[in-house]
């Protein structure tokens, strides 16, 4: 479910919080599916429960997930994505890092919408 990579410059809660979007985009985890507690998915992936209580919590302040008091973690039944413009301008600002690299390896424009369209497809 979810791989977290210890050699990343990212930090651990910061990989759980996209490994779980990405798993709710690609339909893994469906609207109403219970993720693992605090505690089960600190032992599963071997980290500390307090980075794995600070990425739920954030995906809560997301809206990605809800915690309803003594039934658990679930993924929200009617996510409702909220533009954040903040957010935006971070992908616009990686987006612009990734078409300096491209076009310093010779992708032209077309081979980029391309590359683009493919990792769209997967979710």
């Amino acid at each position: 479910m979810i791989n977290i990579d210890s050699r990343s410059s990212k930090p651990i809660y910061e990989q759980i919080i996209e490994k779980i979007k990405e798993n709710i985009i690609k339909g893994i985890l469906k609207p109403g599916d219970k993720l693992p507690s605090v505690r089960e998915l600190a032992s599963l992936i071997t980290i500390n429960p307090n980075t794995i209580s600070k990425a739920y919590n954030e995906l809560e302040r997301m809206s990605a997930i809800e915690v309803i008091r003594g039934k658990g973690t679930f993924v929200v039944e009617n996510f409702q994505p909220i533009m954040d413009e903040e957010k935006l301008k971070e992908i616009r600002d990686h987006m612009k890092k990734i078409i300096i690299e491209a076009h310093y390896i010779g992708v032209d424009k077309n081979k980029l919408i391309e590359i683009l369209s493919e990792i769209y497809s997967e979710f």
